[in-house]
């Protein structure tokens, strides 16, 4: 397992909630930006620093990330992309991204974005704070301890087929 993060725009508050989950869980961690950012010192977290240019990170990601991992991105574009090919997408504001959801918040993305192009809709998310925060913190422990009960039931699994 692997934690991925869409670095450009993620909350300072996310990285930092990130920086203690990787190393509490001994997970790795890998922060992808097109410009270097800060991380703490451990041999499980990086920056992975990229060209700039459109969607540079995103690609990145998509490039790196494995069934099983888990990317941190407020993009719904690039959550659909890890999606289908078998990892988790959460957004700094605590919603999962799945096989059952992601179809429906594309669209929704998709419509909003024309109809912002059409001066329909003005204006942004809502800020973030602590509230944010702790939807998702919470949303991260659940899917680390449904990733953490699944790898457990598969190395059962695999042993039991052993001779």
């Amino acid at each position: 397992m692997h934690i991925w993060v869409d670095a450009d725009a993620c909350p300072d508050p996310v990285n930092e909630l990130l920086y203690r989950t990787a190393t509490r869980r001994e997970i790795p961690l890998s922060l992808v930006a097109n410009q270097s950012l800060p991380v703490p010192r451990s041999n499980l977290i990086e920056c992975l620093v990229v060209s700039s240019g459109m969607n540079m990170a995103d690609r990145r990601i998509v490039e790196l990330a494995s069934p099983g991992d888990l990317v941190i991105t407020a993009d719904i574009p690039l959550a659909a992309a890890v999606v289908d090919q078998g990892a988790s997408a959460l957004n700094p504001r605590g919603e999962l991204y799945t096989e059952e959801n992601i179809g429906a918040r594309l669209a929704e993305r998709n419509l909003v974005d024309t109809l912002r192009g059409g001066d329909l809709v003005t204006g942004g998310p809502a800020g973030y704070g602590p509230k944010e925060k702790q939807h998702f913190a919470n949303q991260l422990d659940r899917w680390l301890t449904m990733a953490s009960r699944r790898a457990t039931s598969q190395r059962s699994d695999t042993e039991k087929d052993r001779p």
